[in-house]
């Protein structure tokens, strides 16, 4: 939702009680106890009637020149906080806890539950269109023109979008969202407190096709995808995303992965718990990522191969070797004819080694 109708909602109550923040999410109130929020903000756009936080010594300056009334520090820096120059009437307000950023992102869900307006739809829109036999709980929400087909359960709480489609014997657990558009493929199943956001499909076919000879070429004859999508609880997709269903057995997403825009998951891919991926990413068919992983914007990972946990993946590289070992891992190499490009990658992992055979060199010539 855009923050200027968050900002609006807010304001018509005249803001919310920076107190009762602080009553709901812990930490320590200092400075003007009275002050009231009506906005969320970063440090350089906030006013004094706007909350930020600030995560890291390095960010003093901002800090300084920062107009926020409140803002949420660690103890070593509320004092700047109290002791910025011109403060609006009754002063500025610290909210101290021992990590700012997490209860900033802690703040950010208080807002959406309690000051975001809700849809104007509850309970089912009378343009839903439900099979008799599925089974949506009665604390459920289904979004105009939505379809929930034969067999498919939607729990309490769960929010199916504005035509969304949530297939035959599919399952959405309780509190989950799926956004417009979404599609839940038939045998696919979420888990508990998901987000997923418009215009994603799970469960569409994997990219299985058979080569066969055909008029002194070829043709790809389909292998039909017979496997499901599993995806546990608190995870979160972003919009436009891709994540097929398996050939035999299921795509795997496990409990708290977190995939950004535009992510291409293949087929029998398995992605570990609490992993993270930014836009653009691709993982081809039965790739394994481990749990706590990282991949940053545009990386890949072909396919059948193995990241341990704990690998993190710099934006644009591409795997083409499982990792087995924890650590931060980059590549980025020019496009080439493939037989060229193997010779000059395989010299690259040979310039280390190279460059210190040489320096050795250059100490036994030197005069």
């Amino acid at each position: 939702m855009p923050m200027d109708a968050v900002e609006a909602t807010a304001s018509s109550r005249g803001g919310v009680p920076l107190a009762e923040l602080v009553q709901a999410l812990g930490g320590q109130l200092e400075g003007c106890a009275a002050r009231r929020v009506q906005r969320l903000a970063a440090l350089a756009d906030a006013d004094e009637h706007g909350l930020s936080f600030v995560a890291h010594p390095r960010y003093q300056a901002q800090l300084q020149a920062s107009r926020a009334g409140a803002v949420i520090a660690s103890p070593a820096l509320a004092p700047q906080v109290l002791q910025r120059p011109d403060p609006p009437p009754g002063g500025w307000a610290a909210w101290v806890v021992p990590d700012p950023y997490a209860t900033f992102a802690a703040v950010t869900r208080w807002w959406r539950a309690h000051v975001q307006p809700r849809p104007a739809w509850r309970g089912v829109h009378p343009s839903a269109w439900i099979d008799p036999g599925a089974r949506v709980d009665a604390e459920a929400h289904v979004g105009p023109f939505a379809v929930i087909e034969a067999g498919a359960t939607v729990e309490a709480g769960a929010e199916i979008g504005a035509h969304a489609h949530v297939q035959a014997r599919a399952h959405v657990g309780p509190g989950t969202r799926l956004g417009a558009h979404v599609v839940l493929g038939y045998d696919c199943r979420i888990g508990a407190r998901g987000i997923v956001h418009g215009g994603t499909v799970i469960g569409a076919d994997g990219f299985g096709f058979a080569p066969v000879p055909h008029e002194g070429g070829r043709r790809w004859d389909k292998i039909e995808q017979l496997g499901a999508v599993r995806i546990g609880d608190d995870v979160e997709i972003g919009a436009n995303c891709c994540i097929d269903r398996g050939a035999l057995g299921d795509t795997v997403l496990e409990d708290g992965v977190k995939l950004d825009n535009l992510i291409q998951i293949g087929h029998n891919v398995r992605v570990g718990r609490h992993t993270a991926m930014a836009g653009c990413v691709g993982i081809a068919g039965s790739a394994r990522i481990g749990a706590f992983c990282t991949l940053g914007g545009g990386a890949i990972v072909l396919g059948h191969l193995e990241l341990a946990d704990h690998v993190h993946i710099s934006a644009a590289s591409v795997v083409m070797r499982s990792i087995l070992q924890p650590g931060q891992y980059s590549g980025i190499f020019p496009i080439d004819d493939n037989r060229a490009w193997e010779k000059n990658a395989a010299t690259l992992r040979q310039l280390h080694a190279l460059r210190e055979r040489l320096k050795v060199l250059e100490r036994r010539t030197a005069p």
